[in-house]
């Protein structure tokens, strides 16, 4: 199943650093730079993601029901 919160972005690793040239985006655990939008398998979602996720789950079986 397709995951539409699975990036960089929404991952508790992803750390954006505001410079002169502009953002520059790191994952800590990776110990390099990312973007983003990029996908990787060690994703470990945000609380917030997390609770986002389960809400739409939710939203998805109420309207199921119907």
């Amino acid at each position: 199943m397709k995951n539409r919160f699975h990036a960089c972005a929404t991952c508790r690793h992803f750390q954006p650093v505001k410079q002169e040239k502009g953002m520059r985006y790191f994952c800590s655990r990776l110990q390099y730079e990312t973007k983003p939008n990029y996908k990787f398998n060690c994703w470990d979602p945000k609380d917030e993601v997390i609770k986002l996720m389960k809400k739409r789950i939710e939203e998805a079986n109420e309207f199921d029901q119907y």
